[in-house]
């Protein structure tokens, strides 16, 4: 399983018919922390008209929610979540601030204003998969170290390396494909390194162009 969101804290900006819309968009774990970023939004921006918001807040998609903070009913909260559901985005919160310029938009206008801005605040976004991965453990002795080198190149990635009486390295090894790495690990060392499982967390890999634009 994965999912994609947020990974990193994003500010854009844009007047429209006068009126100031800033976009912050963060990760957001939990409702906590999506209350957390609105709160912080609203202290910044306590003199302006509007600071609304939407979020999802799990990495499924049960736990949604949305303001309008005063515009009209519609045209603000739920045009932005609909921005994060049209992007497959989870644990993710944006929030759109706007300063009234003077001059009105109407209800369309305000779905495409808010919409507009949430869609090109994440559009610059740093946008990451989030998947379930484990650490390993492994130990080798020193001889063997080289060898298994050569096979963490090809197979996995080196998070650390103690060095004590044996070379302790740990892995970062994505959930699934445990099993079949440590199957590979003993093959390939032909039983001469101990592997023990350690840590489950969901990292944030990178995502290319690509791979967004076809989301």
């Amino acid at each position: 399983m994965s999912y994609r969101s947020v990974c990193a804290p994003c500010v854009y900006e844009k007047v429209i018919e006068r009126s100031r819309f800033i976009a912050r968009c963060a990760h957001a774990a939990s409702e906590e922390e999506g209350k957390a970023l609105v709160a912080a939004v609203r202290a910044e921006h306590s003199l302006a008209t509007h600071n609304c918001y939407a979020f999802i807040a799990d990495r499924v998609g049960n736990l949604m929610r949305f303001s309008d903070d005063g515009e009209p009913q519609g045209t603000a909260g739920m045009p932005i979540l609909e921005v994060l559901k049209s992007k497959n985005l989870f644990e993710t919160a944006v929030v759109v601030t706007r300063y009234f310029g003077g001059v009105k938009l109407g209800a369309g206008g305000l779905v495409r204003a808010y919409a507009g801005t949430a869609a090109e605040a994440l559009a610059g976004a740093d946008i990451r998969e989030y998947k379930a991965c484990r650490d390993l453990h492994v130990s080798v002795g020193y001889e063997h170290f080289d060898a298994l080198k050569k096979f963490l190149e090809r197979e996995g990635g080196i998070k650390d390396v103690a060095y004590t009486d044996k070379v302790r390295v740990t892995v970062a090894v994505e959930e699934e494909k445990a099993p079949s790495f440590r199957a590979a690990l003993t093959d390939y060392m032909a039983g001469r390194a101990q592997a023990e499982e350690g840590a489950s967390y969901w990292f944030p890999f990178p995502v290319k162009a690509d791979d967004r634009k076809r989301r």
